[in-house]
């Protein structure tokens, strides 16, 4: 008979722990505190679910797992997650390296898993926390109590994700777990958040999306560079470039540093070709009032804010501005910086940084502190950016885990 082995956490990495080790001949149970598994999947790439990326390698993650990530993706990469999930019938699309269900349907991935637990008669327990864990050095068995009752295990699995979207089950009760065996939790801090701005100027373009540059600055040192479509908020900013700059922004703010970010409104630009751009305008059209003059270049709105920042009126006509004041416009549509204050919290990120220190777990993903024990996902202190590298690292780190649970006599 196969090993006994419990999983805590139903998300994605649980729910690829435990087909993996039932695999392998495991009697597997799953305990997942939500009304269901695999909830959190379901909000994933904006309901379509961007399960991985053609692109893939560990320059696309963060934390203090570089050595596990470089195994686990060697162990399962894209193109064994892509067999894996074809084998299960999904058809796969592919856009710009990304990749969906062919039916653009988060719940497929889900359901698909689910239905693979089930032909694996892998057990489910839903709508239940796990508090009551530990070890007995004398039986040499994991312990969960359950009605009453001490549950033993061979090996267990910790996939309780962090704590970003706590209202999917992710609220750090896997931290405090993994605690009790001795291990060392990176602050956790959100990842992949809208970067919340001191300025009040933000409601005058909020829901302006654009192509934009971004550079964030802590302590006045360049700390990241980011390009792609921006989105203004009446508090600061979202979209793809902001939130892959979010870890690094919230680590500084938490030590109390000041963070800041220029934005470039003309990526393609540098101080020179923009100067040459506006000397050709003004030669065009320079009896053109700016309101009208500016019409093209950026969205309208964003127009108005730098010429309000600048202090030209937008019924002055080009001509009239001095070469001053429009060198000071055109800086701001290079370089405007903003103050950043804060970050969205976990109930907004879609991923959370900081978790279970990996120099404390082996390349297979058990711990150095206790035998037996395994991590899988978003507990650890891997995170990675957006574009199906976090779904990744659950499929990768899912299957290293449940893998390794099942064999290890």
């Amino acid at each position: 008979m196969g090993r006994r082995i419990v999983v805590i956490g139903g998300g994605a990495a649980g729910m690829m722990a435990a087909i993996q080790a039932a695999r392998e001949g495991a009697a597997v149970t799953v305990y997942e505190k939500n009304d269901r598994v695999g909830k959190k999947i379901l909000s994933t790439g904006n309901g379509r679910c961007n399960f991985s990326n053609e692109a893939m390698g560990v320059e696309f993650y963060r934390g203090s797992g570089t050595a596990l990530l470089d195994g686990a993706l060697s162990a399962f990469g894209v193109a064994r997650t892509k067999a894996f999930f074809a084998s299960l019938g999904m058809r796969i699309r592919e856009r710009d390296g990304y990749l969906y269900p062919a039916s653009d349907q988060a719940s497929t991935v889900l359901d698909l898993l689910r239905y693979e637990l089930d032909r694996l008669r892998v057990t489910v327990h839903t709508g239940e926390t796990v508090r009551a864990f530990s070890f007995d050095k004398g039986k040499e068995k994991f312990l969960i109590r359950r009605q009453g009752k001490d549950l033993c295990y061979d090996a267990a699995i910790l996939c309780c994700g962090g704590m970003a979207a706590p209202n999917t089950g992710s609220d750090g009760d896997g931290f405090r777990l993994a605690e009790r065996f001795g291990h060392r939790i990176v602050r956790p801090v959100p990842a992949l958040a809208a970067l919340v701005c001191k300025e009040s100027f933000y409601k005058q373009v909020a829901g302006v999306r654009c192509d934009a540059a971004l550079t964030l600055r802590v302590e006045g040192q360049e700390a990241g560079k980011e390009r792609g479509e921006l989105q203004l908020t009446d508090y600061g900013l979202s979209g793809i470039p902001a939130f892959q700059l979010c870890r690094t922004a919230a680590y500084a703010l938490l030590d109390k540093k000041p963070v800041t970010v220029r934005l470039s409104f003309l990526p393609d630009f540098d101080a020179m070709s923009c100067g040459s751009f506006f000397r050709e305008r003004l030669s065009a059209h320079g009896g053109d009032e700016m309101d009208v003059f500016l019409t093209g270049i950026v969205n309208k709105k964003i127009n108005h804010l730098l010429l309000k920042l600048s202090g030209i009126r937008e019924t002055q006509r080009a001509e009239q501005v001095s070469p001053e004041a429009f060198r000071r416009l055109q800086e701001l549509y290079l370089s405007l910086e903003t103050v950043v204050t804060g970050t969205n919290g976990f109930d907004r990120a879609q991923v959370c940084a900081g978790g279970v220190d990996c120099r404390e777990v082996t390349e297979n993903l058990m711990s150095k502190k206790q035998p037996g024990l395994y991590f899988a996902g978003e507990i650890l202190d891997i995170d990675g950016l957006c574009g199906g590298y976090n779904l990744q690292w659950a499929w990768s780190s899912g299957t290293v885990a449940g893998r390794a649970a099942a064999r290890n006599p």
